[in-house]
Protein backbone atom coordinates (compact mmCIF):
# COMPACT_ATOMS: atom_id res chain seq x y z
CA UNK A 1 0.00 0.00 0.00
CA UNK A 2 2.91 2.26 0.69
CA UNK A 3 4.39 2.11 -2.68
CA UNK A 4 1.31 3.00 -4.28
CA UNK A 5 0.81 5.83 -2.39
CA UNK A 6 4.55 6.85 -3.30
CA UNK A 7 3.74 6.32 -6.99
CA UNK A 8 0.30 8.17 -6.37
CA UNK A 9 2.35 11.22 -5.26
CA UNK A 10 4.90 10.60 -7.79
CA UNK A 11 2.44 11.06 -10.95
CA UNK A 12 0.59 13.67 -8.92
CA UNK A 13 4.05 15.66 -8.92
CA UNK A 14 4.92 15.28 -12.74
CA UNK A 15 1.62 16.32 -13.81
CA UNK A 16 2.00 19.32 -12.02
CA UNK A 17 5.31 20.39 -13.54
CA UNK A 18 3.99 19.12 -16.58
CA UNK A 19 0.89 21.87 -16.35
CA UNK A 20 3.47 24.85 -15.24
CA UNK A 21 5.75 24.25 -18.10
CA UNK A 22 2.49 24.75 -20.45
CA UNK A 23 1.59 27.85 -19.14
CA UNK A 24 5.43 29.49 -19.04
CA UNK A 25 5.71 27.96 -22.66
CA UNK A 26 2.65 29.44 -23.55
CA UNK A 27 3.82 32.99 -22.11
CA UNK A 28 6.49 32.86 -24.41
CA UNK A 29 5.24 31.76 -27.41
CA UNK A 30 1.62 33.33 -27.57
CA UNK A 31 0.70 36.06 -30.01
CA UNK A 32 0.28 39.42 -28.67
CA UNK A 33 -3.59 40.22 -28.91
CA UNK A 34 -4.72 43.13 -29.53
CA UNK A 35 -5.55 43.89 -25.73
CA UNK A 36 -2.07 43.85 -25.20
CA UNK A 37 0.50 46.39 -25.52
CA UNK A 38 2.58 46.96 -28.14
CA UNK A 39 5.93 47.14 -27.10
CA UNK A 40 7.92 50.36 -28.47
CA UNK A 41 11.26 50.22 -29.96
CA UNK A 42 13.55 52.47 -27.99
CA UNK A 43 13.98 55.98 -29.19
CA UNK A 44 16.66 56.91 -30.63
CA UNK A 45 18.85 58.93 -28.87
CA UNK A 46 18.69 62.92 -29.97
CA UNK A 47 22.41 63.75 -31.45
CA UNK A 48 23.20 67.12 -30.11
CA UNK A 49 23.26 70.18 -32.95
CA UNK A 50 26.76 70.16 -34.49
CA UNK A 51 27.06 73.63 -34.53
CA UNK A 52 27.61 74.67 -38.68
CA UNK A 53 27.73 77.79 -40.73
CA UNK A 54 24.34 79.77 -40.52
CA UNK A 55 21.69 79.52 -42.88
CA UNK A 56 21.40 82.25 -45.55
CA UNK A 57 18.35 84.53 -46.10
CA UNK A 58 17.79 86.57 -48.70
CA UNK A 59 15.07 88.19 -47.69
CA UNK A 60 16.50 89.45 -44.63
CA UNK A 61 19.92 90.35 -46.52
CA UNK A 62 17.08 92.11 -49.15
CA UNK A 63 15.86 94.32 -46.08
CA UNK A 64 19.51 95.04 -44.35
CA UNK A 65 20.92 96.24 -47.81
CA UNK A 66 18.25 98.24 -48.82
CA UNK A 67 17.18 99.46 -45.34
CA UNK A 68 19.78 98.98 -43.16
CA UNK A 69 19.30 98.66 -39.07
CA UNK A 70 19.24 101.81 -37.00
CA UNK A 71 19.37 100.28 -33.98
CA UNK A 72 22.72 98.59 -35.03
CA UNK A 73 24.19 101.03 -36.41
CA UNK A 74 24.18 99.22 -39.65
CA UNK A 75 23.50 101.90 -42.83
CA UNK A 76 21.83 100.74 -46.27
CA UNK A 77 24.36 98.91 -48.46
CA UNK A 78 21.61 100.57 -51.86
CA UNK A 79 23.00 104.18 -51.07
CA UNK A 80 26.18 104.04 -52.55
CA UNK A 81 25.91 100.39 -54.24
CA UNK A 82 22.65 101.31 -55.81
CA UNK A 83 19.25 99.09 -56.70
CA UNK A 84 20.06 95.51 -56.47
CA UNK A 85 23.96 95.89 -56.43
CA UNK A 86 24.00 98.22 -59.80
CA UNK A 87 25.88 101.24 -58.40
CA UNK A 88 25.44 104.13 -60.38
CA UNK A 89 29.09 105.47 -60.36
CA UNK A 90 32.51 104.09 -60.70
CA UNK A 91 33.43 105.47 -57.34
CA UNK A 92 31.29 102.20 -56.06
CA UNK A 93 31.64 98.47 -57.43
CA UNK A 94 28.77 97.00 -59.07
CA UNK A 95 27.84 93.94 -56.52
CA UNK A 96 24.84 92.49 -58.31
CA UNK A 97 25.28 88.64 -59.25
CA UNK A 98 29.00 88.34 -57.05
CA UNK A 99 29.06 85.13 -55.69
CA UNK A 100 28.17 85.07 -52.39
CA UNK A 101 31.39 83.44 -51.22
CA UNK A 102 33.40 86.27 -52.44
CA UNK A 103 31.34 88.90 -50.98
CA UNK A 104 31.42 87.48 -47.71
CA UNK A 105 34.48 87.09 -47.79
CA UNK A 106 35.35 91.02 -48.37
CA UNK A 107 33.57 92.41 -45.47
CA UNK A 108 35.30 90.15 -43.17
CA UNK A 109 38.27 91.48 -44.40
CA UNK A 110 37.31 94.80 -44.41
CA UNK A 111 35.95 94.35 -40.68
CA UNK A 112 39.01 92.83 -39.43
CA UNK A 113 41.47 95.49 -41.35
CA UNK A 114 43.49 92.89 -43.43
CA UNK A 115 41.64 94.28 -46.47
CA UNK A 116 42.36 98.35 -46.16
CA UNK A 117 39.50 100.92 -46.75
CA UNK A 118 37.83 103.19 -44.17
CA UNK A 119 34.47 103.58 -45.59
CA UNK A 120 34.02 100.19 -46.06
CA UNK A 121 35.24 99.29 -42.12
CA UNK A 122 32.88 101.42 -40.81
CA UNK A 123 30.61 99.92 -43.04
CA UNK A 124 31.46 96.55 -42.40
CA UNK A 125 32.03 97.00 -38.40
CA UNK A 126 28.36 96.61 -37.30
CA UNK A 127 27.63 93.32 -39.33
CA UNK A 128 27.99 89.77 -37.39
CA UNK A 129 28.34 86.54 -40.05
CA UNK A 130 24.66 86.14 -40.55
CA UNK A 131 24.21 89.10 -41.86
CA UNK A 132 27.60 89.48 -44.62
CA UNK A 133 25.77 86.46 -45.78
CA UNK A 134 22.12 87.10 -46.13
CA UNK A 135 23.77 90.55 -47.99
CA UNK A 136 26.03 88.28 -49.96
CA UNK A 137 23.22 85.99 -50.80
CA UNK A 138 20.77 88.53 -51.90
CA UNK A 139 23.12 90.32 -53.82
CA UNK A 140 24.40 87.03 -55.90
CA UNK A 141 20.52 86.17 -56.78
CA UNK A 142 20.30 89.78 -58.81
CA UNK A 143 20.49 90.27 -62.80
CA UNK A 144 24.06 90.67 -63.68
CA UNK A 145 25.13 94.15 -64.87
CA UNK A 146 26.00 95.30 -68.10
CA UNK A 147 28.76 97.26 -69.01
CA UNK A 148 30.55 98.25 -72.02
CA UNK A 149 34.19 98.95 -73.33
CA UNK A 150 34.94 102.15 -74.18
CA UNK A 151 38.69 102.70 -75.61
CA UNK A 152 38.48 100.96 -78.91
CA UNK A 153 42.13 102.31 -79.09
CA UNK A 154 43.29 99.68 -76.86
CA UNK A 155 40.50 96.98 -76.33
CA UNK A 156 42.58 94.81 -78.74
CA UNK A 157 44.74 94.77 -76.30
CA UNK A 158 42.98 94.73 -73.39
CA UNK A 159 41.36 91.54 -75.11
CA UNK A 160 44.50 89.59 -75.77
CA UNK A 161 45.76 90.20 -72.25
CA UNK A 162 42.37 88.94 -70.76
CA UNK A 163 42.40 85.73 -73.02
CA UNK A 164 46.02 85.03 -73.41
CA UNK A 165 48.62 86.87 -70.78
CA UNK A 166 51.58 87.88 -71.81
CA UNK A 167 54.06 85.50 -72.15
CA UNK A 168 56.88 87.40 -71.94
CA UNK A 169 56.26 88.87 -68.58
CA UNK A 170 54.92 85.98 -67.15
CA UNK A 171 51.76 87.22 -67.11
CA UNK A 172 48.69 84.50 -66.86
CA UNK A 173 45.57 84.83 -68.87
CA UNK A 174 43.13 86.73 -66.54
CA UNK A 175 40.28 84.18 -68.06
CA UNK A 176 41.83 80.79 -66.55
CA UNK A 177 40.43 82.15 -63.47
CA UNK A 178 38.31 84.73 -63.87
CA UNK A 179 36.51 82.64 -66.94
CA UNK A 180 36.04 83.33 -70.89
CA UNK A 181 32.65 85.69 -69.91
CA UNK A 182 34.29 87.49 -66.92
CA UNK A 183 31.71 85.46 -64.76
CA UNK A 184 34.56 84.19 -62.75
CA UNK A 185 34.76 80.48 -60.28
CA UNK A 186 32.02 80.69 -57.77
CA UNK A 187 33.66 80.37 -54.27
CA UNK A 188 37.11 81.14 -55.96
CA UNK A 189 37.28 84.07 -58.28
CA UNK A 190 35.33 86.54 -58.43
CA UNK A 191 32.57 87.90 -61.02
CA UNK A 192 34.41 90.97 -62.95
CA UNK A 193 32.21 91.11 -66.26
CA UNK A 194 30.52 94.56 -66.52
CA UNK A 195 32.44 95.91 -63.67
CA UNK A 196 33.55 99.46 -64.00
CA UNK A 197 36.37 100.03 -65.75
CA UNK A 198 38.01 102.75 -64.02
CA UNK A 199 37.19 100.32 -60.39
CA UNK A 200 38.98 97.50 -61.69
CA UNK A 201 41.75 99.58 -62.85
CA UNK A 202 41.59 101.06 -59.26
CA UNK A 203 42.17 97.64 -57.27
CA UNK A 204 44.80 96.51 -59.86
CA UNK A 205 46.63 99.81 -58.89
CA UNK A 206 45.98 98.55 -55.09
CA UNK A 207 47.72 94.97 -56.24
CA UNK A 208 50.28 96.33 -58.13
CA UNK A 209 51.68 99.00 -55.73
CA UNK A 210 50.61 96.20 -52.80
CA UNK A 211 48.11 98.02 -50.91
CA UNK A 212 45.82 95.50 -51.57
CA UNK A 213 47.01 92.32 -50.48
CA UNK A 214 46.72 88.69 -52.50
CA UNK A 215 49.69 86.75 -53.67
CA UNK A 216 48.45 85.65 -57.07
CA UNK A 217 47.09 89.05 -57.79
CA UNK A 218 49.94 91.40 -56.63
CA UNK A 219 52.31 89.07 -58.75
CA UNK A 220 50.27 89.83 -61.71
CA UNK A 221 49.23 93.01 -61.76
CA UNK A 222 53.14 93.88 -60.03
CA UNK A 223 54.06 92.89 -63.97
CA UNK A 224 51.28 94.85 -65.94
CA UNK A 225 51.85 98.82 -67.31
CA UNK A 226 49.31 100.99 -66.44
CA UNK A 227 48.29 101.07 -70.35
CA UNK A 228 48.15 97.22 -69.77
CA UNK A 229 46.10 97.42 -66.48
CA UNK A 230 43.88 100.41 -68.09
CA UNK A 231 43.28 97.88 -70.85
CA UNK A 232 42.30 94.92 -69.62
CA UNK A 233 40.04 97.06 -67.21
CA UNK A 234 38.30 98.41 -69.81
CA UNK A 235 38.13 95.03 -71.58
CA UNK A 236 36.20 93.44 -68.64
CA UNK A 237 33.74 96.08 -68.38
CA UNK A 238 32.43 94.94 -71.60
CA UNK A 239 32.12 90.93 -70.83
CA UNK A 240 28.98 89.10 -70.60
Amino acid sequence: MRQTSQISKLASLRAGFAVLSIFALSGIVSPVSAADPVPMAPAAEAKPAVPGKPKADSAAGEALYNAGDATRGVVACITCHGPKGQSAVSTWPKLSAQHAAYTVKQLKSYKDGSRVNAIMMGMSMPLNEQDMLNIATYLSQQAPSQGVAENKDTILLGQNIYRGGIASKGVQACAGCHSPNGAGIPSQYPRQGGQWAEYSYNQLMNFNQGTRKNLQMNSIAGKLSDIEMKAVSDYMAGLR
